[in-house]
């Protein structure tokens, strides 16, 4: 892991309230129907410079149903041997699309919605692999067009405002950090969170969440060790994953689809250490000890779901011209491309993108 950077994020967000316009409307496609399509979808409605414009899905029923449900203009199924991924990026109307598609079809269609002209945000795991990534922020970048991956726990305010106190110093040198994310999944093999031709696993679909704690105030690492536990499709069902620092330093990160967990992180630095109070990926209070000194807490709300943060910073990213975003810069996905391949290679985990 030499190549990556050991370095502490650095956030700035000059907008705090998502919903403000910053600039001209956009004109937003959204590409599936799911489960996180839905959800991502109603904190877009809050922005006041988005547009529901046009939503694809493989049959022209979802594609419609969705519409009708969130307001979008255009419909765009499977029609006549063309799919609805491609009708929707043929349309000249449309100025950026959310790729909310297991993790297999990300490459793909970002590939093809860029090469259409289209800026991208495209949910996490950006792609399988590395290889993938470094295509499409290599394509994105030639066509001059903006590519984000929706990390959306990034860009909320109580983890940014964690990733400040522990860069500040308040409680001295960041030494280990702990953190976890867990639930029962029920195995169906037909699930993405289960199907290797999805990406399934609790690596690509988990993982993102614990090692943001660990990226975001010690950075990148230099050795990653883990252990996991594979089903007999191949899927990781748990991992652990052990992160260590150049100045001694480390990491300890557990995902799972087996088991319930605390969903707490640890920030522990010599002088004092802080905890989070609900879940990881959106906590809702931090705890600050410095020393032997009685806790103090910090409360935080969330403007809608809390995807309200990172569609601002797409918009506003857009509407300034820029073609990646400060704060969560295209070289840092695909850094977290090439430590989790690296996971893959410990656990013997492998998709058939891989042979691609």
């Amino acid at each position: 892991m030499s190549a990556l950077i050991a370095k502490p994020w650095l956030f700035s967000q000059p907008d705090q309230d998502p919903r403000t316009a910053t600039g001209a409307r956009l004109r937003w496609g959204i590409i599936a129907t799911g489960g996180i399509a839905a959800a991502v979808t109603r904190d877009l409605e809050l922005l006041a410079d988005a547009e529901l414009h046009a939503v694809s899905s493989r049959t022209q029923a979802a594609a419609d149903a969705f519409a009708a449900d969130y307001g979008f203009v255009r419909a765009y199924g499977d029609h006549d041997g063309v799919n609805g991924y491609d009708r929707l990026l043929a349309d000249d109307t449309v100025d950026v699309v959310y790729v909310a598609t297991p993790h297999a079809h990300h490459h793909e269609i970002a590939l093809a919605a860029l090469n259409a002209g289209k800026h991208v945000l495209c949910e996490k795991a950006l792609t399988i692999n590395a290889r993938e990534a470094a295509e499409l922020i290599a394509v994105a970048r030639a066509n001059g067009l903006f590519l984000m991956e929706a990390v959306w726990s990034r860009f909320l305010p109580s983890m940014q405002r964690a990733f400040e106190i522990a860069a500040s110093g308040e409680i001295g040198e960041v030494k280990w950090v702990g953190a976890d994310l867990g639930f029962p999944a029920p195995y169906s093999p037909g699930s993405r969170l289960w199907a290797p031709k999805d990406g399934g696993g609790a690596l690509l679909d988990l993982t993102v969440y614990p090692l943001l704690w660990a990226l975001g105030t010690l950075g990148f690492p230099q050795t990653v060790s883990a252990t996991g536990w594979l089903n007999d499709d191949g899927v990781d069902a748990q991992n652990a994953l052990t992160l260590g620092y150049h100045h001694g330093a480390q990491a300890q990160l557990t995902s799972s689809l087996l088991a319930h967990g605390p969903r707490t992180a640890t920030v522990a630095g010599s002088k004092g250490f802080l905890q989070t109070s609900g879940s990881i990926n959106n906590p809702k209070e931090l705890l600050v000890r410095v020393g032997f000194d009685d806790p103090r807490t910090e409360q935080f709300t969330t403007v809608g779901r809390g995807y309200t943060y990172e569609l601002r910073e797409v918009t506003r990213c857009i509407q300034q011209g820029l073609t990646e975003s400060p704060v969560m810069p295209l070289e840092d996905s695909l850094n977290t491309m090439r430590l989790f391949d690296g996971v893959r290679a410990q656990l013997g985990v492998s998709y058939p993108n891989d042979a691609h």
